[in-house]
Order: structure tokens, then sequence, then C-alpha cells
């Protein structure tokens, strides 16, 4: 069957949480069962919201060379201070549950005026914490303080669930520098295997309570939007989606995949017959392009064509690559309206 539903990765390019909101309830309506609030402001170019709490920690220092992955060159990097104990690393607030509480009571107050369907619940997303610890700290630090940063960072997601409705919120984790680390993109400390990978995932996935949905983007970078590597196919997010299916104690309730703008070929989504992941949890393609105007005429027919041939009747979803929050913001309605279009069987 086509594409019936719609999902959001997270960032939005608009000024500002109400716009968001206001936007996805006119554009998009019941189409999206979760609204994020747009990650605006400093959170809009996802971890770089985190390096000025790094900046902030006592017992972490600039390293000299910023300079560890050719992409990214001119990156600030930090390490242990001289002397420093990397499990006595007290890390300040991280920020995220604040600035969702205050999104929260955006998403209560546009919901109860019409704005936001009744029943749509509150999505919030997290960096998983090699995330932010490979992208800011130098390789050789790095075992040594995620430990305590993924202590701080689950503890904040605490925090937030702690003051949120359950049965009104929905989580997120962002797989990305999961998949840089795996395909030899991003140097990391030590070699981690694939099962050490599943293993972080699984700790991030299984923090989140039961009664609370939660889900996997499935990312292969957005710098420029460009991939740092490009899938050849889904293999490789399948194979993690499989392991984290087995290993995890509650139920994965969506995955949202890569797939290029201009992917329409069917060995591409091939993968998806060894797929292990239930009916339960929800499945949503990259269809919607960044760059309308320069897909190939067809593409996004032969994408759902080649999606359906697999999956059959099960129903799936639309999403970005990755989040929206640098795009230019005069495409962002138009990427909205592409995300409704797909969803309803309308050619982009």
């Amino acid at each position: 069957m086509p594409p019936t539903r719609v999902h959001f990765n997270g960032s939005i390019a608009l000024p500002d949480t109400d716009t968001v909101f206001r936007e996805l309830g006119e554009r998009i309506g019941p189409l999206a069962a979760r609204y994020p609030d747009g990650e605006t402001g400093d959170r809009s170019n996802w971890i770089w919201f985190q390096l000025q709490r790094f900046l902030e920690t006592p017992g972490l220092e600039r390293a000299a060379d910023p300079d560890t992955q050719a992409k990214y060159r001119g990156m600030t990097k930090l390490r242990l201070a001289a002397g420093a104990d990397p499990d006595a690393i007290d890390w300040p607030n991280l920020g995220y549950a604040d600035a969702y509480l205050a999104s929260w009571e955006r998403f209560v107050a546009l919901r109860a005026e019409g704005v936001i369907p009744a029943g749509t619940r509150f999505q919030v997303q997290y960096p998983t914490p090699l995330a932010s610890i490979n992208t800011w700290i130098v390789v050789d630090d790095q075992d040594a303080l995620e430990p305590s940063y993924e202590r701080a960072l689950l503890d904040d997601l605490e925090r937030l669930l702690a003051a949120l409705p359950h049965d009104e919120v929905a989580v997120q984790w962002d797989v990305a520098v999961e998949f840089a680390v795996l395909t030899g993109s991003f140097p990391t400390s030590g070699s981690p295997t694939f099962d050490n990978v599943v293993e972080r995932l699984v700790r991030c996935v299984d923090h989140v309570p039961a009664d609370v949905p939660v889900g996997l983007h499935l990312c292969y970078g957005d710098y420029q939007h460009q991939h740092f590597t490009q899938p050849e196919s889904l293999e490789l997010q399948v194979r993690v989606v499989n392991a984290l299916t087995a290993a995890a104690a509650r139920e994965i309730d969506w995955f949202a995949f890569t797939v290029p703008q201009d992917q329409a070929g069917a060995g591409y989504f091939a993968p998806l017959r060894e797929l292990l992941a239930g009916d339960a949890s929800q499945l949503y393609f990259a269809l919607v392009p960044y760059h309308p105007d320069a897909q190939a005429a067809g593409v996004s027919e032969r994408q759902v064509r080649s999606i359906d041939e697999v999956l059959g009747e099960r129903p799936w979803g639309v999403c970005t690559e990755c989040g929206m929050g640098r795009v230019d913001p005069d495409d962002t309605r138009r990427l909205l309206d592409i995300h409704r279009e797909l969803a309803a069987g309308v050619s982009a």
C-alpha cells in the first residue's frame, strides 16, 4: 500500500515553536501521530546545542588541534584537563528537559485551541550519548568521558518524563554518529564493534518507560545536506533494526530510514525483506527530498513502488532524511506540503 502517514525527525526551520505547531496543524493535521517542537533557536543545529555545555564543564579544556574529522574542519574539540578524574566530571544542566518543558506548555495550549489535533503526542528528540561525545571530545578521551555524559543525558530525560503525562509524549533517539562509526567515517576510541554500538542503543531505548512510545531516527548525516558516506542499500540499517528488535527489553514503536534523494532502485530497498521488526513498529522512509526541484521526475513514484513491492500491505509513512532545521526557511512550508502530498498518494 502507498504511504499513509507522516513522521518528523525533529528540527523544522521556522521562527519559533508556536509557528511550528501551527504549520503542522494546518498542513499535516492528523497524518502525523506525533508533533515535535521544531528544535527552533539554538537547538536547530542538532548537537551544536551541547557544545556550550561541554565548554562550561569543569575538568574539560579546549584541545590544541580541533581538526580530527576532515569533513568538519575547524570544529571545537575538548579533552580532559591535566589531573582531572573522568569519573568525577560534574556535567552542567544539559538543557533538553528545560527546552521541552517550555514547548510542552505551548503544545497543550494550542491543542486546547484546536490547532493541534486531539490525540496527537508531543515528540521529543535526544541525540545518543555517543553523538555528542564523538563530536566534541578528542578521540583519546571519548571512552573515559562517555559513561558520565550518558548518565547526565539519561538523567535529563528522566526529569523530563517525570514532568510529562506518559500517555501524551513520545521519545526519539537520533542515531547518526553510530552509522558514521560503523562505516568507518568518523574516528573513535578503540574499535567499536557492531555489538558495542547495539549495546549502547539498547541502553537508550530501554531507558524510556514502556508506557512511552520510543523510536529511532536512522541517519547518515546531514552536513550541508550531504551524507558522511552514501548508503548503497538499507542493509546496514535493517541489520541495526533487527539487532535492536532482538535485544531491547521493550517494543520499539517506530524506525525512520535514510533514503538518498535520487535513490529509487529496487535493490536499495530489497534488504527490507529481512526486516524482523513486527507490525507494531511503524516504518518511515525519507522520500521527502530536501531539494525537490533537483529531483528527477518520477523518482518519488518509483521509490513508493519499490517499498510496496517488499512491504506489501504493511502500512508505512514518509519523512525527510534528517531534520529540517538547516533547509532554506523559504522551502520549509513547501517541504511540509510534500509530506502531506506523498502521504495522500499525490506526486511531489
